[in-house]
C-alpha cells in the first residue's frame, strides 16, 4: 500500500477491524519509511452499482463523487468526516442486493438531503441548492422557511 504522506510502499498493519456488518475491513497502517499512520479499507468487489441519471444515462456509482459533494456542502461546518463516510455507506446500502444493482440519481439525492437535514441544516440548504438547481435567492428563502416551519411544528418533521 502506497503511503499517502511520503509515497513509500513498505508498511505494516497496526490494527484491523470489521465494519458494515463484515462487508468492509478497516486497516490502520504505519509507513515503515516515515512512521506516519494511515487508514485503508478493504471490500469485496461486487457487481457494479449503477446510477440512472434523469436523462436515462447510466453511470457507475462513484462513492468519491458523493463524498466530494457532501464535503463541499459541509465546508466550514462542524460535521465530522466519519459522519460523511457514514452517509456514503447509507447510500451504498440503498442499492438492491440482486441484479440489476441500479438506483435513480433522484433517489440518492433525496436520501442525502433528508439525512443532511438531520446532520446540519446549513449543509442541507447548500446541498439542496445544487441538487434542486436553485435559480435565485427566493429559492433559498423558500427552503429556509420550510426548515423553520418544520422546526416549529413537530408533526411536520415526522413526515
Amino acid at each position: 500500500m502506497k503511503c499517502p504522506f511520503c509515497g513509500g510502499v513498505a508498511d505494516k498493519v497496526v490494527d484491523s477491524r470489521e465494519s458494515r456488518e463484515g462487508e468492509v475491513i478497516r486497516r490502520r497502517r504505519e509507513c515503515l519509511a516515515c512512521q506516519r499512520r494511515f487508514t485503508s479499507y478493504e471490500r469485496v468487489e461486487e457487481a457494479p452499482l449503477v446510477v440512472v441519471k434523469s436523462d436515462g444515462r447510466r453511470e457507475e456509482f462513484d462513492r468519491a463523487k458523493i463524498l466530494r459533494g457532501l464535503r463541499r456542502a459541509c465546508e466550514k461546518r462542524p460535521v465530522e468526516a466519519a459522519r460523511l463516510e457514514a452517509l456514503c455507506d447509507d447510500v451504498e446500502g440503498l442499492f438492491p442486493t440482486r441484479e440489476p444493482r441500479e438506483l435513480k440519481a433522484r433517489e440518492i439525492g433525496a436520501h442525502l438531503m433528508e439525512r443532511l437535514k438531520e446532520v446540519d441544516q446549513v449543509a442541507f440548504v447548500r446541498f439542496a441548492s445544487v441538487y434542486r438547481r436553485f435559480e435565485d435567492a427566493g429559492d433559498f428563502v423558500e427552503e429556509v422557511e420550510t426548515l423553520l416551519s418544520d422546526a416549529r411544528d413537530p408533526a411536520r418533521r415526522s413526515r
